[in-house]
């Protein structure tokens, strides 16, 4: 289908395809290959083939997961298969197995995101992200504050400055470095947007150059302990410091289909829009019932809600493309975003 709804922005619209679940889809299997479809397509170039074809918006680009000891040549595939739709690939570079916030840590965190940055400058990948600055859903993590939380932002930001030197991240294609906080659960201590702005605004003035970036998800936001008043305050003082980063469109706790979101979306978004510096809007759904988010449906069952309502998990991204591309069009009417 051709695409017939034309983007009267300068945004660069896109998905993250976490709905096609972690498990099966996204997660490397045995000797780092990706999974596959029954006819030797890999999942997630078979399944943004689909979304291209099938959507009346046109999707600009797509955000992947890349994780350390794929497979070169699958990972090789992944990237020129998704380029050759005519699509801007972003990278999302995971870190598991180590916590930044500890310098015992320090060698295995640097040496991840360094593979994931070398995997960019390969490719000609301009726009990188991660949510490397802690620990994934580990038992029995406390939320550090005072001293505590003081020493976890300083090594994060030697981590992080380190993982940029001695990647040469510096006068590569990488152009941005954008750092995503999560809920409550999933993350202990960096869990809303005036947490991670400490850990971004430092590494920024530690390496002289605004070249990392503060994500703005709207799920994280909603599922904060900051209301939206507060995040919009946030997100006005990380753009006044050019350091605001990629938006995700995503529904908080049931991170379904976006109209289960109760306005968050559209109020960062705009929010977003009002700085003049919003450049990058992915739409991000997840699958409810993935294997690989077993503990966030354990954390809070509204993960595990099925929002699709007779849809396919395609239909409902689509349908979310649709929803923001009118957002982003209207935000253009009402001279809050430039037209293209």
């Amino acid at each position: 289908m051709a695409a017939t709804i034309d983007s009267k922005s300068n945004i660069q619209l896109g998905v993250v395809p976490t709905h096609v679940k972690f498990v099966g889809g996204l997660v490397p299997g045995d000797g780092g290959k990706l999974p596959r479809c029954e006819d030797g397509k890999l999942v997630v170039v078979a399944e943004m083939e689909k979304l291209v074809g099938a959507s009346p918006v046109k999707i600009q680009s797509v955000q992947i997961p890349v994780f350390p000891g794929v497979d070169e040549g699958d990972n090789d595939e992944l990237i020129n298969g998704l380029k050759g739709l005519g699509l801007v690939v972003h990278l999302i570079m995971m870190v598991g197995g180590a916590d930044p916030m500890k310098p015992e840590d320090e060698d295995k965190v640097a040496a991840m995101l360094v593979s994931g940055l070398e995997i960019a400058k390969k490719h000609g990948i301009e726009q990188v992200s991660s949510t490397s600055v802690e620990e994934w859903m580990t038992p029995g993590a406390q939320t550090k504050t005072g001293a505590e939380f003081d020493a976890a932002v300083a090594q994060d930001i030697k981590v992080h400055a380190r993982a940029y030197r001695e990647a040469g991240a510096e006068g590569s294609c990488i152009k941005a470095w954008h750092i995503e906080f999560l809920r409550g659960g999933e993350f202990q201590t960096f869990t809303s947007l005036k947490k991670i702005w400490t850990v971004v605004s430092g590494l920024n003035k530690e390496i002289g150059t605004n070249f990392f970036k503060v994500m703005v998800d709207a799920a994280h936001c909603g599922d904060s302990d900051l209301n939206i008043p507060e995040n919009e305050a946030m997100i006005r003082e990380i753009a006044e410091a050019g350091a605001l980063g990629i938006f995700h469109a995503s529904a908080k706790t049931t991170r379904g289909c976006l109209s289960t979101d109760d306005g968050w979306i559209g109020a960062l978004l705009t929010e977003c829009a009002k700085t003049g510096k919003l450049e990058f809007v992915f739409v991000e759904l997840f699958h409810h019932e993935d294997p690989a988010l077993e503990g966030l449906r354990n954390l809070d069952p509204g993960h595990g809600l099925d929002t699709t309502d007779g849809r396919t998990y395609s239909e409902a991204v689509i349908d979310g493309l649709v929803d923001v591309v009118r957002r982003l069009n209207n935000l253009v009417t009402r001279k809050i975003l430039p037209g293209a």
